[in-house]
């Protein structure tokens, strides 16, 4: 049975991914990698689009890490246009399809005009709710858990929360994903098997899939084959199977 036929409980509801392998994309066509980020804003538009025609309820994309601010000034500059261009042509469109747009991450390293343009895109589509879409920028996830623990140490400290009352999930109410559910699929792609910082607290149980295509060549049927994946494993968070 086509996966589009089956029931939404068939669905992942949280699925995070990784968007890898814009640069080997372009090189192994000849092309500067700055291309291959421009093609890989395409993969971002099919793959919510598909995923919220799949019923998932909630996307989460890795698009720009801590780290990344490491590459050469040409290829930062070049994803800064990009993402201006994105959230200035593409918050409209969202807004119509019912999808909220929320970014996680450190705005502070961004410029001004960019940090207004996420403000207007998440105003925006805040009462959206047929798919929220997150987008992990300048994000890293050791720095997130950082963060929380600094400000639950503070509300600690003011006497607003007690030291024997926290537990996993106070905790995770201190997180940038707060009042998102933690992803039940998280998929790589360009054949690389590793997290790179990603969601580090929230991936606890989530199952991951691995793809060895590139992100500019993902679409539909890729997303459908790593959720048909997804339904063949066995959750058990921790527990024997039954």
């Amino acid at each position: 049975m086509a996966l589009t036929e089956l029931s939404q409980q068939h669905v992942p509801r949280h699925i995070a991914v990784i968007m890898d392998g814009n640069g080997r994309w372009a090189q192994a066509r000849g092309m500067p990698r700055t291309e291959g980020h421009r093609r890989g804003i395409d993969a971002v538009k099919r793959t919510v689009e598909a995923a919220a025609d799949l019923g998932v309820e909630y996307l989460t994309l890795f698009g720009f890490s801590s780290e990344n601010w490491k590459r050469p000034t040409g290829e930062v500059d070049d994803l800064m246009w990009l993402l201006r261009r994105f959230l200035q042509s593409e918050t409209a469109r969202m807004h119509e399809n019912n999808v909220r747009i929320r970014v996680i991450g450190d705005r502070s390293t961004f410029s001004p005009d960019i940090v207004g343009l996420i403000e207007h895109s998440e105003q925006m589509t805040s009462g959206n709710d047929r798919l929220h879409l997150t987008a992990a920028l300048s994000y890293g996830g050791r720095q997130e858990i950082v963060e929380a623990a600094r400000a639950l140490a503070t509300d600690v400290a003011n006497g607003q929360v007690s030291p024997g009352d926290i537990d996993a999930d106070v905790f995770a109410g201190y997180l940038a994903t707060a009042d998102i559910p933690d992803p039940d699929l998280l998929i790589r792609t360009s054949g690389e098997q590793r997290i790179s910082n990603f969601l580090l607290w929230q991936i606890a149980y989530t199952e991951l899939v691995f793809s060895d295509v590139l992100w500019p060549d993902f679409n539909r049927d890729h997303l459908e084959s790593a959720i048909q994946e997804f339904n063949g494993r066995e959750r058990r968070y921790g527990a024997v199977a039954g």
